[in-house]
């Protein structure tokens, strides 16, 4: 097994060691991989819960795939509904939406689509977008792309993370920051 640098952080009160990956040369990410983390989960979505007791919304959305345990969890804890965005199209959902974003961990275009059947669900309710970790907005931006076209309001952003541009995430609900590492 190859090993790299980590980067130590607490989130919602737990300790994790997250690995540095190069996405480009000279630039590094520390990488939160919440699948299998149950107890990071559900830590998460007890905390992010408290921080959106105020916010008034009908339904989580989130893109696949490392958050969905978050938006479970999450949608358990406020018992409020959630819809997941696919990556890949597959018969069964129909008139689908969709939209195109970039993916910073691979630097290559993403499909985001909504399923025929959740499109009724989020028509012009409030809605809270989520992700594990916000880093450039690109996946932010193929969401709300996607909600705009069935008229759902956005009333919020959140995230166990943001990473890099610190100024540019000030209005994102999150647990924590991730540097960018350079050099």
């Amino acid at each position: 097994m190859t090993t790299h640098d980590t980067y130590s952080i607490e989130i919602a009160g737990i300790k994790r060691e997250l690995p540095l990956f190069e996405i480009k040369p000279g630039l590094r990410i520390a990488i939160l991989n919440i699948l299998g983390d149950t107890e990071l989960v559900q830590a998460s979505a007890r905390e992010l819960g408290k921080k959106l007791e105020d916010v008034d919304y009908d339904i989580l959305v989130t893109a696949e795939a490392k958050s969905i345990p978050l938006a479970y969890a999450l949608s358990v804890e406020t018992k409020k509904p959630y819809v997941i965005l696919r990556k890949t199209y597959k018969p069964y959902m129909g008139d689908a939406l969709k939209a195109e974003t970039l993916s910073i961990t691979t630097g290559q275009p993403q499909l985001l689509i909504l399923d025929e059947k959740d499109r009724t669900l989020i028509q012009g309710k409030k809605v809270i977008i989520l992700d594990d970790v916000i880093s450039t907005g690109s996946t932010l931006q193929g969401m709300r792309i996607i909600l705009d076209k069935v008229d759902a309001n956005v009333v919020a952003e959140a995230a166990i993370l943001t990473e890099g541009d610190r100024a540019q995430w000030m209005h994102i609900i999150s647990l924590g920051h991730l540097p960018l590492f350079t050099g």
